[in-house]
């Protein structure tokens, strides 16, 4: 098995815990809590991303 990059499941549990937000916020009927959940996946997204490729150019991945 391989080693676990604690990294991505730290980004892994952010991005849901953002998209369980959104359903929440919706729920509470908050268009600004929609729009701002909505940004933090955008971010948090991002964020994975990035690191994996940087990750990947360094040939840790």
């Amino acid at each position: 098995m391989r080693n676990i990059k604690w990294v991505f499941v730290l980004y892994a549990f952010i991005a849901t815990a953002a998209i369980m937000s959104i359903g929440i916020f919706i729920g509470e009927g908050s268009a600004l809590g929609v729009v701002l959940a909505i940004a933090a996946v955008i971010v948090v997204m991002g964020l994975g991303f990035t690191t994996k490729k940087k990750m990947r150019e360094k040939g840790q991945l």
